[in-house]
């Protein structure tokens, strides 16, 4: 959709994976046995029709700038438009803004050359299937400054602590915006707003000494401002932690869970040619996901398996996350455990963590 630009911002999204977060930001961690966090939120613009999408990264980024490319499996390779990574820019000795909104000072160029006169903002640790043809349609309907997408959640969890709550009145607006933990109504950290109004409003903040565009534009201007909620009502899960990551993962062996995901739209990633799970006689695999490339000779129960995966005779894994090319030796236990790529565990070592705290082996780790 030519009206529609999309910015993904991960600046203000702490690394909190502990060893998954250690090589890496978090929206480049792997997910699912074969994506990556940033892919959800990059398959919902291209699904919109979204062509330029600004992509505002700080650190640790080198794993998602090699994962991303140029854009092609969201069909963002294009010579006109397309994916653009920015990281920010100290070199005009004039800057004063900080925070994220430097980001957007020093790449205004990005949203000026656009035709699109509307600025979808998202950041990467909500996964969902949100429409954002249908929140655009949604925003131009209420005639609002500025849409909130939210979620009601039935079940208040512990990742949910960290995200803001939104008051919605019987007509869709927005009545306050707070921090109330047993409020159902979760901020997706996803706007839809006019652009020339997004660009008055960072000047706005930055005059002010002002650093975080949803807090000192929105939050505190919400008495102002005309703000609608969008609510969502799909499949909808929160990362923002090695706990969060894990359940969320593991709840994707429900097939229900694993439907509302992956079945309404498809999900794009960086695609990599491999050939299929072999299996030798002596495997045993049952309610898991099992990529492309993997061998399995043990057995393997309620887990997930990245690409390339070798789990040799006699190994037993269970409750666990085993990310791209790791190396189970033989009669090697695994119970709720994540393993970042390329770990290799040798023969007869048992590793063993809790459902409620796996233990974690950071990438390119011999045990």
């Amino acid at each position: 959709m030519k009206e529609l630009m999309g910015v993904i911002n991960l600046d203000h999204e702490l690394d909190q994976l502990n060893e998954l977060t250690y090589f890496r930001c978090g929206a480049a961690v792997p997910f699912a046995g074969r994506y990556r966090l940033i892919d959800f939120v990059m398959s919902n613009m291209m699904h919109a029709g979204i062509l330029d999408i600004a992509l505002f990264v700080r650190r640790k980024y080198r794993s998602l700038l090699d994962h991303l490319g140029e854009g092609k499996p969201w069909d963002l390779d294009r010579k006109r438009g397309g994916l653009f990574v920015l990281p920010p820019d100290w070199n005009d000795p004039t800057d004063v803004s900080t925070g994220e909104l430097q980001h957007i000072h020093n790449n205004l160029d990005f949203f000026e050359r656009g035709s699109a006169r509307y600025v979808v903002y998202s950041g990467s640790q909500h996964l969902s299937n949100v429409d954002f043809c249908d929140a655009y349609a949604y925003h131009l309907e209420q005639g609002a400054d500025v849409t909130l997408i939210y979620t009601k959640t039935q079940q208040i969890r512990p990742e949910h602590q960290a995200c803001t709550r939104l008051d919605v009145d019987e007509n869709g607006r927005v009545t306050d915006i707070h921090l109330e933990r047993e409020h159902p109504n979760l901020y997706m950290e996803m706007f839809i707003m006019e652009k020339n109004m997004f660009l008055h409003l960072v000047r706005q903040c930055i005059a002010h000494g002002e650093s975080h565009f949803f807090r000192d534009a929105i939050q505190k201007n919400r008495r102002k401002l005309n703000i609608a909620g969008y609510e969502y009502k799909g499949y909808h899960a929160v990362i923002n932690s090695l706990e969060s990551y894990y359940r969320n993962s593991l709840d994707l062996l429900k097939p229900d869970t694993y439907h509302s995901l992956f079945r309404e739209q498809p999900v794009h990633t960086k695609i990599k040619y491999e050939v299929p799970a072999k299996y030798l006689n002596t495997a045993d695999v049952s309610n898991s996901l099992v990529a492309n490339g993997c061998q399995i000779g043990g057995s393997v129960d309620g887990s997930i398996l990245f690409r390339g995966v070798q789990v040799k005779e006699g190994a037993r894994i269970h409750n666990s996350i085993i990310m791209q090319k790791c190396i189970i030796e033989e009669d090697v236990v695994l119970e709720n455990v994540i393993l970042d790529k390329d770990v290799v565990i040798s023969r007869g070592r048992k590793l063993q963590g809790d459902i409620r705290k796996p233990f974690v082996v950071a990438k390119d780790t011999a045990i």
